[in-house]
């Protein structure tokens, strides 16, 4: 090897590696979390902007923490289990009726818990904590209700109590609901 390879080598190393292993760019709507190999996760949250980090001894994490849709719908695809979504979910009705629901749920990571998320949920949020919340929320609160009272009068009541039920499990975890907006609520054979 040259020694004009060997320098070219050197050089994309040190650009590469070192001097954009310098910077964090944290663009508007996000947040970054650091990891430092001596310290764990560090409390300190990095808005928007440009920041320092110690190359290969520190590791940035970008959080979304605009409002978040969490559509359940008949379009989403299950195989991806990190995304935000849901297919549309199975409940039965305080009278036995089984009934199939979509929806959204506007939700938002509190910035400054964000450090707490990633440290004891981990980046795979969605599938760990909200899915399943969510499914076993709607379940619950359907439980209480009659199918035409869900479909009819008390439509606003039962998403007002999902929105109370799933504030109690996430808010202590860092995720703040915003609101619940059921679309469709339909009633599903026996046979299926």
């Amino acid at each position: 090897m040259s020694s004009e390879s060997l320098d070219k080598l050197m050089y994309s190393f040190v650009v590469d590696d070192v001097l954009k292993g310098l910077f964090i760019y944290v663009p508007p709507g996000y947040v970054a979390c650091v990891y430092d190999l001596g310290r764990g996760v560090l409390k300190k949250v990095l808005t928007p902007g440009l920041h320092f980090k110690i190359p290969f001894w520190q590791k940035a994490k970008l959080f979304n923490v605009q409002t978040l849709e969490y559509s359940i719908s008949r379009q989403f695809n299950l195989d991806h289990d990190r995304a935000l979504g849901d297919i549309p979910i199975a409940a039965v009705t305080q009278d036995g009726k089984r009934v199939g629901t979509e929806g959204t749920i506007l939700l938002r990571l509190d910035i400054h818990q964000v450090p707490s998320i990633w440290q004891t949920i981990g980046e795979d949020f969605v599938a760990k904590i909200v899915r399943p919340t969510i499914r076993s929320r709607i379940r619950m609160v359907f439980s209480r209700y009659d199918f035409q009272e869900i479909i009819g009068a008390k439509r606003s009541d039962v998403e007002q109590d999902l929105k109370s039920e799933l504030e109690r499990i996430f808010y202590s975890r860092g995720i703040y609901v915003e609101n619940v907006l059921l679309s469709e609520i339909s009633q599903i054979s026996q046979a299926q």
